[in-house]
């Protein structure tokens, strides 16, 4: 995707985070442990400052001060934290930033944060009862960053195993193929992108009726079995 599109999907999915705030703030994140809307409203704010030091401090050990407690301290935070990110984000992506993988640009971290503003969006209106779609061009571009990046990172980490056979990944709306994995596809998991991508993220089950399979689903299965994301 090109910067200015990734620019105006983090923006739109902070926006629609930022709506959500409005809302329950102890309402409990169901794939975030123990968390609650406002933990989760925390560690984005929080992870949005750090992001932008990385990209104008060249840095990755920035930690931001704890939110304010009260509501309408921690909305104004956020949205300051948010305005902090697509200003230190709105400059030429193959600039260099400090990044945990390649490449050390700051389109990195246009991708990567329009991609954790998307998922996180899809938590805190999951928490609330809305029910609202992913882009499927942004969510197609989330499955890709799972296979480009954060798989070889968990894998670094000992967090997960490198595939032994490969598994291909169809987003029925799209028409978009990935491959994970080496040879020849032993298997094929279709779905919507929208759907791929949470199921990547540990949002959505492999047994939901929503994915079709062809080939040896035990073996796809298994490539998919693990840790792929953090």
């Amino acid at each position: 995707m090109d910067p200015d599109s990734l620019l105006q999907h983090l923006s739109d999915e902070l926006d629609a985070f930022r709506a959500c705030l409005d809302g329950d703030l102890s309402v409990p994140i169901e794939h975030c442990g123990e968390w609650t809307l406002r933990d989760l409203a925390e560690h984005l704010g929080s992870s949005n400052l750090w992001a932008a030091a990385a990209v104008t401090e060249q840095r990755g050990n920035y930690q931001a001060t704890p939110a304010p407690r009260d509501p309408e301290g921690l909305v104004q935070w956020f949205e300051e934290s948010s305005a902090t990110l697509l200003k230190a984000l709105d400059t030429d992506p193959s600039a260099s930033a400090w990044t945990f993988h390649p490449p050390h640009t700051v389109g990195f971290w246009q991708r990567r944060r329009a991609l954790e503003a998307l998922v996180h969006r899809w938590d805190a209106e999951n928490a609330l009862g809305l029910t609202r779609s992913l882009d499927a061009i942004l969510a197609g571009e989330g499955v890709a960053e799972v296979f480009d990046t954060m798989a070889p990172r968990q894998i670094a980490r000992g967090r997960a195993h490198r595939p032994q056979r490969a598994l291909r990944l169809h987003a029925t709306d799209t028409g978009t193929s990935w491959v994970y994995g080496p040879g020849t596809a032993v298997a094929t998991l279709a779905a919507t992108a929208e759907q791929l991508v949470l199921l990547l993220w540990g949002r959505m089950r492999s047994s939901d009726a929503a994915f079709s399979w062809t080939g040896d689903q035990a073996a796809g299965l298994r490539i998919l079995a693990g840790t792929l994301t953090p």
